[in-house]
């Protein structure tokens, strides 16, 4: 394991002041700081100032890029301490300015009805070749040495799916995807850090279920996109260094906007989680 795959590390807050952390992001070489890290560092900030307590949900905007040279300050505001719920909001800043927001809710333990959404058909995740073995497999020698040196760099999530957009002619593709996903590194038994992985996990591969309607990839000249915003509900406890199943779907993109929905499940049929996220898509000609 190397020091990119340590997803625990990597998340790792710094207590500042009262309500007040610290948290920085790894440098691989691109300009702004990955959405899922702030997501899952300003839950974690969160968790500090919640006792015995679970978050069920968390709504979040992204306001400005992060800069990936500079640490990220998260401010907790401790909204309400109910008998049953607890409502906290955290702010993430940079230079003095806002960079997101998040608001995230957290229960008690309790027991109640129990539904859920069947699995949906589904590969084996270890029939599912990686998207390099992929890649390798179509292109052989004709894919550039600096795409393969980056996508062999060490990442925290094992990511693999099916049925991959081809990067050098793009076609349109139904507005469905899944993806299987599970963490390289340990995690550990504790509920707040398997759902901040979890909630790291969930803005990867997701803005391509939306970009691969049009035939669009992350390298279509005069792209534009970023996430604006994500939500996720946190149905069961789950453990993440097991395979779970991203069914995604992206039913509108309109106005530069493109909407798309998840559902996580464990390679058992649990329904563990619930995301939706909303991004800018803009090609300029």
């Amino acid at each position: 394991m190397t020091d990119a795959e340590d997803l625990i590390a990597t998340l790792a807050l710094e207590p500042i002041e009262l309500n007040l952390f610290r948290g920085v992001s790894p440098n691989e070489g691109f300009p702004r700081i990955f959405g899922g890290l702030v997501i899952a560092q300003a839950l974690l900030a969160a968790y500090e100032t919640v006792e015995d307590r679970v978050c069920h949900s968390l709504h979040a905007y992204f306001i400005r890029p992060g800069d990936v040279n500079i640490p990220v300050l998260y401010e907790v505001d401790r909204s309400r301490d109910g008998g049953t719920f607890t409502t906290r909001r955290v702010i993430a800043i940079q230079n003095g300015k806002q960079i997101f927001n998040l608001a995230a809710s957290f229960q008690v333990a309790e027991d109640g009805l129990e539904h859920q959404s069947p699995m949906p058909e589904h590969p084996d995740p270890e029939s599912v070749k990686t998207e390099l073995d992929q890649l390798l497999a179509k292109f052989g020698d004709k894919l550039p040495e600096k795409m393969k040196e980056q996508m062999k760099r060490p990442r925290p999530i094992d990511l693999r799916w099916p049925d991959p957009q081809n990067m050098f002619k793009p076609v349109p593709k139904p507005p469905r995807k899944q993806v299987w996903m599970r963490a390289k590194a340990p995690i550990g038994p504790e509920v707040k850090l398997q759902q901040a992985c979890l909630a790291y996990a969930s803005d990867m591969a997701f803005m391509e279920t939306a970009l691969r309607v049009h035939g669009l990839t992350w390298q279509t000249p005069g792209l534009q996109s970023a996430s604006l915003d994500h939500a996720m509900w946190f149905h069961r406890p789950v453990d993440f260094n097991d395979w779970l199943l991203f069914d995604q779907d992206c039913p509108s993109t309109s106005q530069g906007r493109g909407f798309i929905r998840g559902e996580m499940y464990t390679q058992d049929g649990r329904l563990a989680a619930s995301v939706a996220q909303e991004c800018l898509m803009r090609v300029k000609v």
